[in-house]
């Protein structure tokens, strides 16, 4: 039976439809690869709390909280009620991808943060080549792997001893960790903080990264 992934995708800042072909790629290479039979549902933010009912196999959030963030009244969709569905379904044994935008403006959402185990912190307004590596011994990327492309530099806050880093990244204005994950509940958290642009979306390693994220995460309760 078809495994199904939510994934909500695009905002303000982050165009959709270069998001939805990065993953649409990266389902396409997981089901190749792994013999996994998976099938995407593309939502809003609006509808997200509603769907997760019906019990994906995971959920993908490429979207910040902020629906306008250049508003004098900025308006956010993340409560910490839906915080709270959130996290009942991933600690019940969903899985749970919060994938660069998923990251941002969430710091306040104290339940949502706290499933995660880390947040976006900021990134510098100049674009610039972002080098990504593999931490050694991580049980999610088993092989050494680097690439490096121009990305919006994330820096984040990230609860280390209560995580697994498997990803770092290092440009000219510093360095971070760039992807943890570890198990919630019965069910299972991935963080991975690029890419931003199509130069980096569209990556073969970078895609590579999206893939095993998926595969993990779909395994969640499993």
């Amino acid at each position: 039976m078809a495994k199904k992934i939510t994934a909500v995708l695009g905002d303000y800042y982050h165009e959709r439809e270069t998001a939805v072909q990065s993953l649409n790629e990266a389902v396409r290479l997981l089901n190749a690869d792994s013999g996994m039979e998976v099938e995407v549902d593309y939502l809003t933010v609006e509808e997200l709390a509603e769907n997760i009912k019906t019990q994906p196999s995971a959920v993908v959030l490429f979207a910040e909280n902020r629906i306008n963030p250049n508003d004098e009244n900025v308006r956010t969709w993340m409560n910490e009620e839906t915080a709270g569905i959130i996290n009942n379904y991933v600690e019940a044994g969903g899985g749970w991808l919060a994938w660069h935008a998923g990251l941002a403006s969430y710091e306040s959402v104290v339940p949502y943060v706290a499933m995660l185990r880390g947040y976006f912190k900021y990134h510098p307004e100049k674009h610039q080549v972002v080098k990504y590596a593999t931490v050694p011994k991580n049980n999610l990327i088993e092989e050494r792997e680097t690439f490096e492309f121009l990305d919006e530099h994330y820096f984040v806050h990230c609860e280390e001893e209560n995580t697994n880093v498997f990803l770092k990244s290092d440009s000219v204005d510093g360095s971070s960790i760039a992807g943890w994950f570890h198990d919630y509940g019965k069910g299972r958290v991935v963080c991975l903080t690029p890419a931003h642009l199509e130069e980096g979306l569209l990556n073969k390693d970078f895609l590579h990264m999206l893939v095993r994220s998926l595969e993990w995460s779909c395994q969640a309760g499993s």
